[in-house]
């Protein structure tokens, strides 16, 4: 197995993992708020992290020059992000949320070339659409046009920052770990957004922690969806070009739509294996390429 192929299994896998946080985040959220939920799955991915490099011996040492690009990565990645995310689909709606992020892999090609020079190939701009067609027959086209505006221009900054963070990732010097790399960025954005969560964290939510479907979802959250899925998709992105790496952030439609079926008893139609069939037509492309 090539460099290409392993780091392509890293990048699915992560999305693939993304699209199952859905499911689990519709039960927590009940009773935890998206601000609360977000500082809690930092913590126990932080202190996950933190665990595994420590058993695994690892080195902590971040040169000066290059903890600039780690800074970029915990601010714009895992706050930035993150947090228009939730604000952008609150202003608008779940379906302009899927529709407006799913660009992201089209702004990593833009990113990849202008801070990479990595070079846009015919069939790598062409793998881009298709799989983008895919993810519009997913969500659909019904009523985006009715959701809040402001919403829409939020969720843009989402799917704008990850982009960016994404390609940043390649300017980390391949020599140092990805664990550390991820353990110091999430370390980043805990301790900027711990003061937004104390500030409305309530008795109600902490009590809401002791029931077992909670604190189990909250673990996951943290320790699968946060810790393993942000190492996999940080190495993965080291392995492959950044703009193609974006490609495999489609996976994470298929896999939410997939488990929201099976667990939660929502529907899928046929045009959901249209646009799976897209976007692994489109995966397929890019990996044959290389």
């Amino acid at each position: 197995m090539t460099k290409k192929h392993l780091g392509s299994i890293y990048l699915a896998t992560a999305a693939t993992i993304w699209g199952g946080m859905y499911v689990v985040s519709k039960v927590v959220l009940t009773v935890i708020q998206p601000i609360e939920l977000v500082w809690l799955r930092y913590v126990v991915a932080l202190i996950t992290l933190i665990m595994v490099g420590i058993v695994t011996r690892q080195s902590w040492r971040i040169r000066r020059q290059d903890f600039p690009h780690i800074l970029a990565i915990g601010v714009i990645g895992y706050d930035i992000s993150i947090w228009t995310q939730f604000v952008g689909t609150k202003l608008s709606s779940a379906q302009m949320g899927a529709m407006i992020t799913s660009a992201t892999p089209a702004l990593m090609v833009i990113f990849a070339r202008l801070l990479l020079k990595e070079k846009i190939t015919f069939r790598k701009g062409l793998s881009t659409c298709i799989a983008m067609i895919g993810v519009l027959c997913i969500v659909g086209v019904g009523d985006i046009g009715d959701a809040n505006q402001l919403g829409g221009m939020v969720l843009g900054i989402a799917a704008l920052s990850w982009a960016l963070m994404s390609v940043l990732i390649k300017r980390i010097p391949s020599s140092y770990s990805q664990l550390v790399v991820t353990t110091y960025a999430i370390l980043i954005a805990t301790v900027l957004i711990t003061p937004f969560a104390f500030s409305q964290l309530d008795q109600a939510q902490i009590y809401a922690l002791s029931q077992p479907a909670i604190w189990s979802g909250v673990l996951y959250l943290g320790i699968v969806a946060t810790a393993a899925a942000f190492f996999l998709w940080n190495k993965g992105l080291q392995m492959v070009d950044a703009g193609s790496g974006g490609l495999y952030f489609f996976f994470q439609p298929i896999a939410g739509t997939i488990l929201a079926w099976l667990f939660l008893g929502e529907r899928v139609g046929i045009t959901f294996w249209i646009g799976a069939i897209l976007i692994l037509s489109g995966v397929f492309l890019v990996v044959k390429e290389s």
